[in-house]
């Protein structure tokens, strides 16, 4: 029987399941036994295929099927049965392949048990493992959702391009910009970090117990063992290390935590200014039925999806750091440290997985408060100061900048002060004309442009 989510420990296997299963088949202990047990099986038919290993038989076409269909019907049972034999080895990696050698028994290829896990070291094929359980994730579920991000901002961004709207800079009134240009801004950040990404992939080393090939030379010193490690790795779908210890060095893998992080930053900024915005009033949420947000204030809509966001990714951005942090450090040619700190791999993306689907359903249930916006801009009209100051330079004014800002800084400033102070200027009348017209709401230079240019 299945235990309980209530009984979990980790919120990810129990109050956040339901939201974070997908990611199961990346992440869990079963698929890293199954793409353990995956790496074994695609080695030991890629072994039985080079002509520079005569003592390994060929498979036939119906064996090779039966092997790879091995894979792709592993089931939990199959998991379960190596971790019985695990049990008696304490070694996991040794569990899958006595577990390979019990199924070729069984299908009457006795021959060939010799022949798995042939010139590896645990490490070759838990490197290849864990890079494609990573690789799995990055190019399905993590590569889905922050496009649903991007187009969600996206839209929002063209269709709010329009709507003019005070800035604060450290937390004061300052030049207006739109909302849609300020999404903008989010959109592009994102796209900058996912492309990024798409730079790389996941490698992967496979030469031996040191990385140097050192039994494979005993078994045939002419052949090319670093092509054939080259073909098989890539053979996978991941890049390839040529340098390693008896631990691939882990220098993509981090990048890409790295990259990860950076981008998480921005969704955690993303977080905090829609925060802002709703608590400003700029945001409105649409309220849904049946939901609470206080058990003593009723009237509450709380903008939690955001503050859910802002959590899970600060709790994310901590895993990644420290595993990135400890897994390009290992003492001489491996320790341990390194293995341990790899099981957390799922939780590090998982918590930042969680976090970008309560931003998807924060930005669903948002839309412009258009007329507080408007007051607020209509009751600033202080922001034009950065406008005729300008203006004043062009005309020659000396010492324009100090002109106003006796005049406007901390004070009161309404459309008539304004409007007082553009008639008494020494400006061209062209330039007068235009402050004259110019208020708030229209001074936003390219933003609505900049917006509709993503």
């Amino acid at each position: 029987m299945l235990k309980d989510t209530l009984n979990s420990i980790s919120p990810l296997d129990g109050r956040y399941h339901s939201k974070v299963c997908e990611l199961e088949k990346y992440f869990s202990e079963f698929a890293l036994i199954k793409n353990r047990f995956l790496v074994e099986i695609k080695w030991l038919i890629f072994i039985s295929k080079n002509k520079n290993l005569p003592f390994v038989k060929p498979f036939s076409k119906k064996n090779e099927k039966i092997l790879e269909d091995l894979i792709n019907n592993f089931s939990i049972k199959d998991a379960q049965a190596i971790k019985k034999i695990e049990s008696k080895t304490n070694h996991d990696v040794k569990g899958v392949e006595l577990f390979i050698c019990q199924k070729l028994n069984q299908l009457k290829l006795k021959e060939y048990n010799e022949m798995v896990h042939f010139c590896c070291t645990s490490e070759d094929i838990n490197n290849l493992a864990y890079s494609l359980m990573l690789k799995g994730y990055l190019d399905n579920e993590f590569k889905d959702i922050n496009k649903l991000l991007l187009k969600d901002l996206k839209k929002k961004s063209k269709k709010w391009a329009k709507i003019s709207m005070l800035s604060h800079t450290h937390g004061q009134t300052a030049s207006p910009t739109t909302l849609g240009k300020e999404i903008a801004n989010f959109h592009e950040r994102i796209k900058f970090h996912i492309n990024i990404l798409n730079k790389f992939i996941p490698s992967g080393k496979f030469n031996g117990a040191v990385g140097n090939y050192n039994a494979h030379i005993l078994v045939n010193e002419k052949a090319n063992w670093q092509g054939i490690s080259k073909k098989f790795v890539t053979s996978l779908g991941l890049s390839w290390s040529k340098y390693s210890t008896q631990i691939e060095q882990k220098d993509v893998m981090v990048t890409i935590m790295s990259v990860v992080e950076n981008l998480n930053n921005v969704l955690l900024d993303l977080s905090k200014d829609a925060w802002l915005y709703i608590s400003k009033g700029y945001l409105k949420q649409l309220v849904v039925a049946g939901e609470v947000g206080s058990s003593t204030m009723p009237h509450k809509v709380n903008p939690i999806d955001y503050e859910n966001a802002e959590g899970n990714l600060v709790l994310s951005n901590s895993m990644l750091i420290a595993m990135k942090e400890k897994l390009q450090i290992s003492r001489l040619q491996r320790d341990l440290s390194d293995s341990t700190t790899l099981r957390n791999l799922g939780s590090g993306f998982a918590y930042s997985f969680l976090a970008y689907k309560s931003l998807l359903k924060g930005l669903s249930k948002i839309e412009p408060n258009k007329k507080l916006i408007n007051q607020d801009l209509n009751d600033s009209w202080e922001v034009l100061a950065e406008a005729v100051q300008t203006l004043m330079r062009k005309n020659g004014i000396k010492n324009s900048y100090d002109v106003i800002k006796k005049l406007s800084r901390g004070k009161a400033f309404d459309k008539k002060i304004y409007l007082d102070i553009i008639s008494n200027l020494e400006l061209c009348e062209e330039d007068k004309a235009k402050l004259s017209k110019l208020s708030p709401l229209e001074y936003v230079g390219l933003a609505e442009q900049l917006a509709k240019e993503i």
